[in-house]
């Protein structure tokens, strides 16, 4: 066990801290891809096609159906 004067104590305190930030990050990926699945749901819903979507975002129309699908 790793003790207060241990001199890998900070890059274990990155670690914690680098850790939290992926946490974080990934949390917010999923509230942007809510997001981004109720935009395309949307726009379905007002008559825009999979393929109009794909064609704009530049993806193609698997992957829209992918992203809805989540």
């Amino acid at each position: 066990m790793a003790t207060t004067d241990d001199p890998h104590r900070e890059t274990f305190e990155r670690i914690k801290e680098v850790r939290a930030q992926a946490i974080h990050h990934a949390r917010l990926a999923q509230q942007f891809a809510a997001e981004r699945r109720d935009l395309m749901q949307g726009l379905i819903a007002q008559g825009v096609t999979q393929a109009d979507i794909a064609r704009e975002l530049g993806v193609s129309r698997q992957a829209i159906q992918k992203m809805l699908s989540v």
